[in-house]
């Protein structure tokens, strides 16, 4: 098997899996617990915290634990909002989002017919003009959300330069960076983001951990209502395992992003793309130069993505967003795009991860080269 299909999963990296362990065994303590197994799983659970923050860049009290990036996203959506509804009820967002934003704006606009929301177009790039997001704010506008990188095409949004619109007119502003924190540098103050989306599985953590990168200051009101857990802003006795599996995920690619180890990624690639680009007629959807490293989205023409894939069951792939794979119609990212519904058909996305080797790359072009010249026999 060749995995190739990163942006969907990662596998959890063995050295996290270590650290998890002793807290599914031995040290089981509630962390709300004062006595010393307690207490062992609150200082674990507050140096996962410390890593995560120090990833992006930010103060370990503006992280908060969530179980993945939909429930971050959700939390941001309808948190945001609910805090701010006396001032405004507009959202801006983009029409490339990744469901878990798409839906709960489209939940406040169509079950909450007092808020409204406008979806940004893109460019052919999948890119969103930061022009189009100062034209869109009115006075009602409380929050914009438009995410870091396309988690299909791997286009990098120009989040610093929305960042500057938002701050200008007072409006809150989060990025869903779920598929670009530990791929490249993320630092929170660069970016200028109110609040942040981490998801554990796309980062060698398991499912089901994430987190949300909340500034001192800003407007927010819990999803989740109960005790005091995670500073109150979200309640439940936490994950303390998983928590301390995305911190060391977060500590591992901290010093992989140190030595520039991303340019592995984009080089191995580079050279899946130029072989088969000699040999295939393929479209490339990912931006030229603002994508990140690990994400190749092609169009193979006079094909059809699924059909090619499922031709060569050795290779993990996608032809969209795993998350709704198994829909015939094209994903919403390309048809946003304006890509044909000709060339969108035969999409396949590849992402690549930290394990992927030159070999699998070179076997994987191979095969992918001898099934689309089988199909087109």
């Amino acid at each position: 098997m060749i995995y190739l299909d990163y942006n969907a999963t990662t596998p959890v990296a063995p050295e996290v899996k270590d650290a998890i362990l002793p807290f599914l065994e031995e040290s089981f303590g509630n962390p709300s617990c004062l006595y010393p197994l307690g207490k062992e799983a609150r200082d674990a659970i507050e140096e996962a915290r410390e890593k995560v923050a120090s990833l992006i860049k930010a103060s370990p009290d503006e992280i908060v634990f969530t179980s993945g990036g939909t429930e971050s996203n959700n939390t941001v959506i309808k948190g945001v909002t609910w805090a701010l509804k006396e001032r405004g009820r507009h959202i801006i967002t983009s029409q490339i989002e990744h469901p878990s934003i798409i839906k709960p704006c489209q939940f406040l606009w169509l079950e909450a017919s007092e808020f409204d929301v406008t979806f940004l177009p893109v460019d052919a790039y999948g890119m969103v003009d930061p022009e189009a997001v100062k034209k869109a704010i009115r006075s009602d506008t409380i929050l914009i959300s438009i995410m870091h990188a396309n988690n299909e095409v791997g286009t990098i949004q120009p989040i610093a330069e929305i960042a500057e619109i938002a701050k200008e007119y007072g409006i809150v502003f989060h990025t869903d960076a779920a598929q670009s924190v530990g791929k490249i540098d993320v630092d929170v103050e660069r970016l200028g983001v109110d609040l942040l989306t981490i998801a554990g599985h796309k980062l060698y953590a398991p499912k089901g951990i994430g987190a949300l990168y909340i500034r001192r200051g800003t407007p927010f009101s819990p999803l989740i209502h109960g005790s005091s857990q995670e500073m109150g802003k979200r309640a439940g006795t936490e994950n303390v395992a998983l928590a301390v599996g995305l911190g060391k995920a977060c500590e591992i690619l901290k010093e992989r992003l140190q030595r520039g180890q991303q340019r592995h990624l984009e080089r191995l690639r580079e050279r899946l793309w130029e072989r088969l680009n000699d040999k295939l007629d393929i479209k490339r959807n990912s931006h030229p130069s603002h994508c990140i490293p690990n994400t190749l989205h092609v169009s193979f023409i006079g094909l059809e993505g699924r059909r090619l894939l499922e031709s060569i069951p050795e290779i993990c792939a996608s032809t969209g967003a795993a998350c709704h794979e198994g829909k015939a119609n094209i994903s919403h990212v390309l048809s946003a795009m304006g890509v044909s519904k000709e060339v969108a058909i035969g999409a396949v996305r590849f992402s690549l991860g930290y394990m992927t080797s030159e070999e699998e790359i070179d076997r994987a072009s191979e095969l992918i080269i001898d099934a689309c010249n089988g199909l087109l026999r």
